[in-house]
Parts: structure tokens; sequence; C-alpha cells
């Protein structure tokens, strides 16, 4: 088999008798809400604001921001399941779960009060486990639920321990009011807090040692996949955007927030190499990009972690959709030649240079000797792993493909730079937005190990170590009660 074989003709979906009605009805509803949340955004940006009930919710920057993009996910997951969907036991259920993950990530983005903020939290977390676990009748479907279930009730639990342990040094009993009370944090209670934010914020992303839960998920329906790679896992994000007037108090902190997030952008490049199936990689593939999220964050520029969550969602929720068309579309044509040639080396090299400066000359970050610099070069660094795997994956000629590495890498730069900038202009008026460190030589060695490990793994120096493959064989193993080895056991259900 070689190329791409014709699509069929999808005819419209059959609606029979016995279909319940309830699909329909919650996927007029998550539009709905996309519509009405597009309205809440232009009415924003005409009036100002933010718009609150003092004390409980704050309809602010980040919300109105956060609503459109939830509610787009979830009508296209809602849509996209009319027909994946048609015909199972498990139909009304699923999509009840669905339009209620979506109402509590709403909530979440909006609620200001602790307590509310928290059972937002603990309510999200349930909701995804239980997509996991769509299937009941899979013994492996209720273990990967079982699985995911006590990571995000440990991630509550966290949560739980921070939200007490800052409303005890500050009084405040909302967001807000903490933020306001920031100044005043330290000792051993904020010590708590702020541990406790991180953590909660790593299990919930899946960032590494925490990342079991997600590889251990492919029981999840395709769409419920979707939805947790696209919205779900950008929740560790969220939850450190919001408090970061907490986190920046100390930058020995930060840095170690560089450091764990850098940490699970290489492992999961690493992981996902020894990966054969498509969704897992996909999963590999989010562990490392919400480690560049995280080391957004870390670096100080919150509004940068918000836009790579966005574009991120909208990366991974494609490729989540489309991941049947995947499958067909790798049938193996050649082999790909290992590692990086000198030629490939040499525009690698100026075409990262150039994304660089690209970047700091459109958001003037990077133009400075603090974070910045470190956040251009991530981005360029990232942005070019893109174009060239990418590009890699095209039928064109070894001169063709080192002209078409500029080509993709350069624009994809100028359009990350400008989303930003226009996130940033929307945050404009939460307590911390950016918050750029001075450069230390921490920083340097987490950047140098950082980079010296991305030279390794493009030029495939790293494959030659068989330890190394399997330990990563093993870091990335789901948990065995949780996959599905036999043929069988799908057709049953």
């Amino acid at each position: 088999m070689s190329g791409r074989t014709s699509k069929p003709t999808v005819g419209a979906l059959r609606e029979t008798a016995d279909t319940s009605s309830v699909p329909a009805a919650l996927t007029w509803l998550a539009w709905s809400l996309f519509a009405a949340s597009l309205a809440v955004l232009v009415a924003r940006l005409r009036l100002g604001g933010p718009w609150e009930l003092p004390g409980v919710i704050a309809v602010d920057g980040l919300t109105v921001l956060l609503w459109p993009v939830v509610t787009f996910f979830s009508g296209i997951v809602h849509s996209y399941s009319r027909r994946y969907m048609a015909g199972s036991a498990h139909e009304t259920r699923f999509f009840g779960a669905v339009f209620a993950f979506t109402l509590a990530v709403m909530a979440l983005v909006a609620a200001d009060h602790l307590a509310l903020f928290w059972l937002c939290w603990l309510a999200m977390g349930l909701l995804m486990a239980r997509l996991v676990g769509t299937v009941e009748g899979w013994p492996q479907a209720r273990a990967a639920a079982s699985v995911a279930r006590r990571y995000f009730l440990a991630s509550s639990a966290l949560l739980g321990v921070a939200l007490t342990a800052l409303w005890w040094a500050t009084g405040a009993t909302a967001v807000s009011g903490i933020a306001a009370n920031a100044d005043a944090l330290g000792g051993p209670a904020w010590l708590v807090a702020a541990t406790a934010l991180v953590l909660a914020a790593m299990i919930q992303s899946a960032l590494v040692p925490f990342h079991g839960w997600l590889l251990s998920s492919m029981t999840a329906p395709t769409p419920a996949s979707a939805l947790m790679h696209a919205g779900f896992v950008n929740a560790g994000g969220i939850l450190l955007t919001r408090f970061a007037p907490v986190v920046t108090v100390e930058p020995w902190l930060m840095l170690g927030v560089v450091a764990v997030g850098a940490t699970s952008a290489l492992a999961g490049k690493l992981l996902k190499t020894v990966r054969s199936d498509v969704k897992g990689e996909l999963g590999c593939s989010t562990i490392g990009q919400m480690g560049f999220m995280i080391v957004q964050a870390g670096l100080g520029f919150f509004a940068a972690a918000v836009t790579h969550l966005i574009l991120h969602g909208f990366y991974k929720a494609y490729h989540f959709l489309s991941a049947g068309d995947e499958v067909e579309r790798a049938a193996p044509t050649k082999t790909e030649p290992a590692g990086t040639s000198v030629g490939g080396a040499v525009v690698a090299l100026l075409t990262g240079l150039a994304g660089g400066a690209t970047f700091a000359l459109l958001t003037g970050k990077g133009t400075s000797v603090d974070s910045g610099l470190l956040l251009a070069g991530f981005v360029a660094l990232t942005t070019l792993h893109a174009a060239r795997s990418a590009v890699r994956r095209s039928d064109l000629s070894t001169a063709a493909r080192y002209a078409a590495v500029p080509l993709v890498a350069l624009p994809a730069i100028g359009v990350y730079a400008l989303a930003y900038r226009a996130v940033s202009g929307l945050l404009a008026g939460l307590p911390v937005v950016s918050a750029p460190t001075e450069l230390t030589a921490l920083h340097a060695l987490v950047a140098g190990c950082f980079l010296a490990a991305y030279v390794a793994i493009e030029t495939g120096v790293y494959e030659r170590s068989e330890r190394l493959y399997v330990a990563l064989l093993n870091a990335g193993r789901p948990a065995p009660n949780t996959v599905l080895t036999a043929t069988e056991e799908y057709d049953e259900y």
C-alpha cells in the first residue's frame, strides 16, 4: 500500500425512532454557549470590565478569553460525537458528562471564591475520570477511570491544602483577595501553599512523574481524548496564572517550575519516540507540550503560557479527532534517514536564530538580559522542531526540505508572537501577566541541559543507548490493567 487512499463519501447522520434527543439538544446548547461566549468577549472589549459578583465570580480578561475557546472545543466534540457515539448504549451518559465538564470548566475560569474554585476543580477531575471510563463493560476502562480518579483526587487534595494555607495566611476567601495581599505572603504557610499549587498543576497537566494517568487513559472514546488533551490538561497553566501572585513571591520557586517544565518537555519528546500507536504518540506529545507551557509560566510569562495552551488545544483537538485518518496516512512509503545532516543542522541553526529574533521583534521579549531571552529561545526551538517534523513527513526532495523549514517555522513563530500580544492585551487587568526574572547561573544550566538534550534527540545520538530505550519503554508504560489487547474486547462493546 503506498500513498493516500481515496476517502469514502460519508452520508448524513441517520436518525432513528429510538435515538435519544439528548445528544442533539446538548450539541445545540454547546454551540449556543459558544455564541454567547463570543458576545461576552465582544462586550468586554467594547465596555471594559471586569464584571463581578464580589467575592464569588469575576468575569475578567482570562474568563472572556477562555470561555469561547472552551465552548468551541466543546461544540466540536459534541458535533463529532453525534456520529462517533451513535448507537452506543453509553451515548446519553457520554453527552451528559461532556456538557457537564464544559460547564465545570466555564465555572472554574470565572470562580473567585476559594470554595467555588476548589469545587469546580474537583468536579472537572471527576467528570473527566468518568469520560475515561465511559465503556463500563471493559474492565480496562474501569481500571483507567480508577487510575485517573486517584490522580485527580490527589490534585484536588493538594489544591485544598494550598487554598486553606492561603486563607490562613491572608484571611481572604477569594482569589482576588489573595492577589491583593500577596505582598505579605511568606514563611511556612506560603511555602506549603506554593508547593501544593505547583504539584496540583503538575498532576492535572500530566507532567513527569505524574504522567501515568494520561498514558493509561487510552480507553476513553476518541472525542473524550480530544477534550482531555485540548482542554483538561491545560488546567495546570490556568491554575498557575490565577495564582501567579503566589508563585512569583520567590525566584527560586520560579526556577524550580522552569526545571520541572523543561524536564517534562524533553521527556515527552523522548517517550514519543518509543510509542507505535497514534493515540499514545499524541499523549506523549501532550506531556512535552504541557512541560513547555509550565516553562513559560516559570519564566514569568503567564500570558505566553495561556497563549500556548490555546494554540496547543487547537492543534491537539484536530489531531485526536483525525486520528483514524492519521493511521491511513501513515502507510509506509520510504524509510526516513536517521539523524540530521550537516546541511540540515546549518538550516536549523539559522532558522532558530531568525525565529528568536522575529519573536523578540514582534513581542519585545528577549531584547533585555532577563528570562525573556529564554522565552524567545524556547519558542524558537519548539516551533522549529514542529516545523522540521512536519517537513520530514512530506514527499519533498532534500533540497526542497531545507528551503521548507524556514518557510514553515518563521511564519509560525510570527503567528505565535501576534497571538501572544493579543492574549497579553486581554489579560492586562490580571494581577500578574508578565513577571520576567533575572537570569542566573541556574537558568543557564537548565537552558544548557535542555539544548544539549534537544540536539541529542534531533541528531539521533540518544538512539544508540539500549539502556535509555528500555528506560523509556518502562517510563511510558500505562498501568497494565488498562491495556486492551484483544480485538474481541473492542467488538463486544
